[in-house]
């Protein structure tokens, strides 16, 4: 006798399909992969923009707000610029490889030189933590950006932003709380 309990065959075809609609966020994936080719595509742009002002006098750079003439502080504010634009390709890429990973399909990397560390241990609860703290990463560029600007901008703008800024580092620690938590309750069971 069978120790599996029999189940009728549309319970099995829900099922399947059910197990099968993993597949319909692959698109959204593919997807995310076109945006980062439009993060690299503004990325070359801005650093194009950043080497013909800092070589060949060109005007600032587009990410550089209006009214911003000092030298130091327009390259400060160009290369924040670039480091947010990877700061968030890197989100994508986590969210690309570690999103597909942990609900589409496994993607058989082990031993392959390239592997990235985090993937090996990635689950949705990591995951979480690990995007929160990109976001917090990026809105600390943000954040640095207003301040090297502040005689620029508002208090009001800058206390928003502040607010925003606390808000991520809050909600990020709370993921990694809950993260921890269960992870504990799952060891003692």
């Amino acid at each position: 006798m069978s120790d599996k309990p029999s189940s009728l065959p549309s319970t099995r075809s829900l099922s399947r399909l059910i197990f099968l609609s993993r597949w319909l966020q692959a698109p959204l994936y593919v997807g995310l992969i076109v945006a980062q080719t439009v993060y690299v595509y503004r990325f070359l742009v801005e650093l194009w923009h950043l080497i013909g002002f800092a070589v060949m006098n060109h005007p600032a750079p587009d990410s550089v707000p209006v009214g911003v003439t000092d030298t130091e502080t327009i390259v400060m504010l160009s290369v924040l610029g670039l480091i947010d634009v990877v700061m968030i390709a890197n989100l994508l890429i986590m969210v690309i490889v570690g999103g597909y990973e942990t609900f589409v399909s496994r993607l058989n990397l082990q031993g392959h030189p390239d592997q990235p560390e985090w993937l090996s241990h990635v689950n949705a609860g990591i995951l979480k933590v690990k995007l929160a703290m990109a976001l917090i990463g990026i809105s600390s560029i943000h954040l640095l950006k207003t301040f090297i600007n502040a005689d620029k901008m508002s208090e009001k703008t800058m206390l928003w932003q502040v607010i925003i800024h606390v808000t991520f580092v809050a909600s990020a620690i709370a993921l990694a709380w809950i993260d921890r938590l269960t992870y504990r309750s799952d060891e003692d069971h």
